[in-house]
């Protein structure tokens, strides 16, 4: 069904993301996930189709598109593919406001060119060992020293961490302030003191690199520090109902995929001489599933239009996050259970896109911290 939130030209976009993923991507993507790792050839040329650095100024080599549709067809694509191991969605949806949005015009000069061509990975560092969905409670320091900042702490469960050339990382700058104490500051790779440790062994998305990261004594500039001093909090805030609304643009699109296997499979398999299919059961489960996503579909749209109009607030973003998750991961489950015993073998979509899925109601703020925001968006 055409959906009214495109035009021809988003139409034509999407045929050109298809064909990279078809040529670039899915041949090799199961290597990949043997390896742990997206080779990073890969970006630079997902960066000369232009599936990168919407949102960037051409100025600085990217499209000058600055409309989140765009982001929104090359994240449909990926999952579509069941290409999970593309670090693009995080790059694209969640580093650009920070890379675009919060830097001056000397950062911008030396890092978007590359960043839109794919030549710098990036990522951005929350989450600690102790620390998770509660960002207060992150301890990682940078203590100014004349003209540079000396960093200590480390991160863990960060996207991009093996590949990434350029870390934002979320410190405290004043542990007296409280929320305005923590800054956010660049640090870029092959600065003494900052390693990366172990690429993790997940559950799912297993060819996108996830890693932990150590500074130990890590002097970076001062002209290094993304936004206000004592902003990052502001900032991060400020950000995060796009980073939300993609996982559900993610959630969504890997649902509708999942789906559209399944009642395929259901046409085909038989069981006591005849279609799964044509059981009640199965119907009505299928039926059931539609519904939902459809919804899930007309909501996500919505929260689309309202980003690009600069309307999304955050309690928008906090209730597609945990509703197209949740149902993503149900979806999920209940396709698996119809393919029976194949369902459970990794030859077949269903098992690895289950797999993948699993983290979506974590990342990105737990299903428990999307339903606080939403409650305190009520009043309550």
């Amino acid at each position: 069904m055409k959906r009214e939130l495109f035009d021809a030209e988003h139409d034509l976009f999407r045929e050109a993301v298809t064909e990279f993923l078809k040529r670039e991507v899915v041949p090799f993507h199961q290597q990949w996930e043997k390896d742990g790792i997206v080779p990073r050839q890969v970006w630079t040329k997902a960066g000369e189709v232009g599936l990168l650095g919407h949102g960037v100024p051409e100025e600085y080599g990217g499209t000058g598109l600055d409309d989140y549709r765009y982001n929104a067809i090359v994240n449909e694509e990926i999952c579509r593919a069941h290409a999970s191991g593309l670090g693009i969605t995080l790059q694209n949806d969640i580093m650009t406001p920070y890379m675009v949005g919060l830097t001056d015009d000397e950062q911008k000069r030396r890092w978007l060119p590359g960043f839109a061509r794919g030549e710098l990975i990036t990522a951005i560092a929350m989450t600690e060992p102790g620390a998770g969905s509660d960002l207060q409670g992150i301890t990682t320091s940078a203590v100014r020293d004349g003209d540079e900042y000396v960093i200590n702490g480390s991160k863990t469960f960060i996207t991009n961490g093996v590949n990434a050339d350029l870390v934002i990382v979320v410190a405290r700058t004043d542990p007296d302030a409280g929320a305005q104490g923590f800054s956010l500051i660049a640090v870029e790779r092959g600065t003494p003191g900052f390693e990366r440790g172990r690429n993790l062994d997940k559950v799912g998305m297993r060819a996108q690199d996830t890693a932990e990261l150590f500074f130990d004594d890590v002097r970076v500039p001062t002209a290094n520090l993304i936004g206000r001093e004592g902003g990052g909090f502001v900032h991060l805030m400020e950000n995060l109902p796009q980073e939300r609304l993609s996982i559900a643009t993610c959630a969504t699109a890997s649902a509708e995929r999942v789906l559209e296997h399944t009642i395929e499979y259901c046409r085909e398999r038989t069981a006591f001489g005849r279609p799964i299919g044509r059981f009640q059961n199965t119907r009505f489960v299928l039926a059931e599933l539609a519904t939902e996503v459809d919804i899930a579909r007309t909501y996500v749209d919505r929260g689309i239009e309202l980003l690009n109009r600069g309307e999304l607030t955050a309690e928008d973003a906090a209730m597609a996050k945990w509703w197209t998750t949740e149902l993503c991961n149900k979806v999920m489950d209940r396709c698996l259970q119809l393919h029976g015993g194949y369902g459970y073998m990794m030859e077949y979509p269903v098992a690895r896109a289950w797999q993948d899925s699993r983290i979506q109601t974590i990342y990105g703020g737990t299903t428990e911290i999307m339903k606080e925001i939403v409650g305190r968006g009520l009043g309550l």
